[in-house]
């Protein structure tokens, strides 16, 4: 399983640090992929994580995804 840390932008202006994982995944590269692949379709929704609530992103409200290299701080 491998795991990233995103910054997203949302499209009213705020952002915030999630935690997505993805069990099928091998590599950092493989989970980066499925991101960009299920947020380039208007009806992609994300399932992510924000500290110790699961949340959920549809792609329609996200303007920009940043890849953190260490880990955001949640």
């Amino acid at each position: 399983m491998a795991d990233i840390v995103l910054r997203v932008r949302l499209v009213g202006g705020g952002s915030m640090d999630v935690t997505y994982e993805d069990p099928a995944a091998g590599s950092e590269a493989e989970v980066i992929d499925r991101v960009v692949t299920l947020l380039a379709d208007d009806a992609g929704v994300l399932r992510c994580r924000h500290g110790d609530r699961l949340l959920v992103l549809y792609a329609r409200g996200v303007s920009a995804v940043e890849v953190a290299p260490r880990g955001a701080v949640l």
